[in-house]
């Protein structure tokens, strides 16, 4: 029976384990009820910390992770795992799989722990990664552990995921050279030198340190260098101690809230870049922009005036990010319309009695009507009074005499709701947008459609 996504929200802010795991893969098969889950539980977010750990492979990350996670469990704290790893060839998933060396943790109640399938990133991150954190953190995990798949270079990605990064290296593999390539240092808000019981273990501290005092860091944002062996937990209270104060000191200076707003907006972008470059590859793939491309090759167009007609071709509704089309939206009642038989008569009392101020008053030639405007609020009265003894406002109040004559809704994209309406089968009486008063686009749906109310849709320029 499949789940309904109201009870898939309810489940995961619930710490239902079921309900956050299916909502995972929900999210990694960019199924389109992750996205509209996501959207529910986004409000009980930004509760949790996440924390990155990152570096080399064979510094024992997962080791690490393992022993900071038993911890923290032992001070009574909840902990969600993400552990990227590389992905299968063949499956697509996760080769390694991080819950078998966390045999311990895996049947603890208090901790939740997902592999993920890096699926060609180059950054060490799964793209899904930073969705699978807003579902541990509205799970109700108090620490989320994001560790990378270990690429090296590239890491540096994990610090736009976390509020506090740590870069893990361990002596005897070359990591200090690993870690004067641009970007993996500076990352680090914390550096742990881990099987600090290997041979040359204080010589690969010394030389961090070397490091860190040539380039530049504030007091306050040097990182601080931990040894640890993660085989036996020796270090990992320390780290811990280290850890907190970093996070502390970084909510008490808005560094926290800073990078947190800095997350959103990258995501925001991101999101807008995917939903964007899906529409412009679905117009890519057609005859037409095929025969465009041939047009480039024959030299016939230049490649800048072929994307700019492959975006004029992109109709105004389209397919989402969410797998399905856009949805009309109405966003507000734009204004009440109201026939009166004198337009004097009844500014008098709106204004005199009522106290509601005129706009304005405007002809609309082609509807034979002159239109005044009092906003009330964020929406608008509209009064309207026939020029014509022919017109349309006339005929209705001869027939129904002075009243409501129509409820006007704003929408953002008038075309859309159109094309939306015809496909539902929504009579109207108009197909194609017109022009009203105050420069409104608009288009009127049939008064059967509206339940004996005309209802009027119309589109502004902010």
């Amino acid at each position: 029976m499949k789940t309904s996504i109201s009870d898939l929200v309810r489940g995961v802010l619930q710490s239902d384990r079921r309900s956050i795991a299916r909502l995972i893969t929900l999210i990694e098969d960019q199924e389109p009820e992750a996205f509209l889950a996501l959207k529910q539980i986004f409000p009980a977010t930004g509760r949790a910390y996440v924390i990155g750990i990152t570096g080399p492979p064979g510094a024992g990350k997962s080791t690490l992770v393992d022993k900071l996670a038993k911890h923290l469990r032992r001070q009574g704290c909840s902990v969600g795992i993400i552990a990227v790893d590389p992905t299968s060839p063949f499956s697509g998933g996760a080769i390694l799989g991080d819950r078998v060396r966390m045999a311990d943790l895996a049947i603890d109640p208090g901790v939740f722990i997902r592999s993920m399938a890096s699926r060609g990133s180059l950054g060490g991150l799964s793209w899904a990664t930073a969705d699978a954190v807003k579902v541990l953190d509205a799970g109700g995990m108090d620490y989320i552990f994001v560790e990378t798949v270990g690429v090296g270079q590239a890491e540096v990605e994990i610090a736009r995921h976390a509020d506090l990064t740590l870069v893990t290296l361990v002596p005897g593999l070359g990591d200090e050279i690993q870690a004067m390539k641009a970007g993996v240092l500076e990352i680090g808000d914390l550096l742990v030198v881990n099987k600090a019981d290997r041979e040359g273990a204080d010589r690969l501290v010394l030389e961090l340190e070397t490091m860190l005092d040539l380039s530049r860091h504030e007091n306050s944002s040097r990182p601080a260098i931990v040894k640890t062996v993660g085989t036996t937990g020796e270090g990992i209270g320390f780290l811990w101690k280290k850890i907190e104060e970093r996070l502390i000191s970084m909510k008490a200076s808005g560094e926290l809230a800073n990078r947190r707003k800095e997350r959103l907006r990258q995501e925001v972008l991101e999101i807008w870049q995917r939903q964007l470059w899906q529409v412009i590859d679905s117009r890519l793939a057609g005859e037409n922009v095929d025969r465009l491309l041939e047009r480039i090759v024959k030299r016939q167009i230049d490649p800048y005036t072929a994307v700019e007609q492959i975006l004029a071709s992109i109709p105004p509704r389209f397919k989402n990010l969410w797998g399905g089309e856009l949805r009309m939206q109405i966003r507000k009642i734009d204004h009440l319309g109201i026939a009166v038989k004198s337009l004097a008569d009844a500014l008098s009392f709106y204004e005199n009695i009522l106290g509601l101020k005129s706009a304005g008053t405007e002809v609309v030639e082609d509807q034979k009507v002159k239109v005044a405007f009092l906003p009330v609020g964020d929406s608008e009265i509209e009064l309207l009074e026939s020029t014509t003894a022919d017109g349309p406002i006339a005929k209705f109040i001869e027939k129904k005499g002075e009243g409501l004559h129509h409820i006007a809704l704003r929408v953002d994209d008038l075309e859309a709701a159109l094309a939306e309406l015809k496909e539902k089968g929504v009579r109207l009486i108009d197909t194609e947008p017109r022009y009203g008063a105050g420069g409104a686009r608009i288009a009127f749906l049939h008064p059967q459609a509206g339940r004996g109310v005309l209802l009027e849709l119309t589109e502004r320029q902010e």
